[in-house]
C-alpha cells in the first residue's frame, strides 16, 4: 500500500491513478502493487501532489529560449573564422554531420569509416 495522504492531488489526478490502477489489475497485478505502480506513475508524470509554498522566485519565463540563443552563440563563437567546408571546420564537425555530408555526396562504405576517414573522403570528394 502507497504510504502518505493523497489529499494534496488534485481529482484530475487522482482519476488517473485510479484508470492507472484499474489497468494493471487488468493484467493480473495484485491490487497493492497496482496502487503503487499507479501513484508512482501519476508522481514521475506531474511531480506530485499540489505543492504549497514555494521560494517565490520563478525563472523568467523566456529563460529557455535565452539559455538556447547562448547555446547557439557559443557554437558559432567555436566556428568563428572558418568556413563550412574548410579543414579545421570539418575537424570540429561531429560523426553523424560528417555522415550526412558524405550520405549527399553519396560516398561509398560510408558507414564503416571513422571520423578521420570520412574527413579525408570528404575532402577528396570536394
Amino acid at each position: 500500500m502507497p504510504r502518505g495522504s493523497k489529499d494534496k492531488y488534485t481529482s484530475e489526478q487522482k482519476r488517473k491513478a485510479e484508470h492507472i490502477e484499474d489497468s494493471y489489475e487488468k493484467k493480473g497485478v495484485s491490487k497493492d502493487e497496482a496502487e503503487a505502480r499507479a501513484w508512482a506513475t501519476v508522481n514521475k508524470q506531474s511531480g506530485g501532489g499540489e505543492k504549497s509554498g514555494g521560494s517565490g522566485r520563478k525563472k523568467p519565463a523566456s529563460a529557455k529560449s535565452g539559455d538556447r540563443k547562448e547555446s547557439s552563440r557559443r557554437a558559432v563563437a567555436s566556428r568563428k573564422g572558418h568556413s563550412r567546408n574548410s579543414e579545421t571546420s570539418k575537424d570540429t564537425q561531429t560523426v553523424d554531420s560528417l555522415m550526412k555530408e558524405a550520405r549527399a555526396k553519396n560516398i561509398p562504405g560510408r558507414s564503416s569509416m571513422r571520423k578521420q576517414e570520412l574527413i579525408e573522403a570528404l575532402r577528396k570528394a570536394s
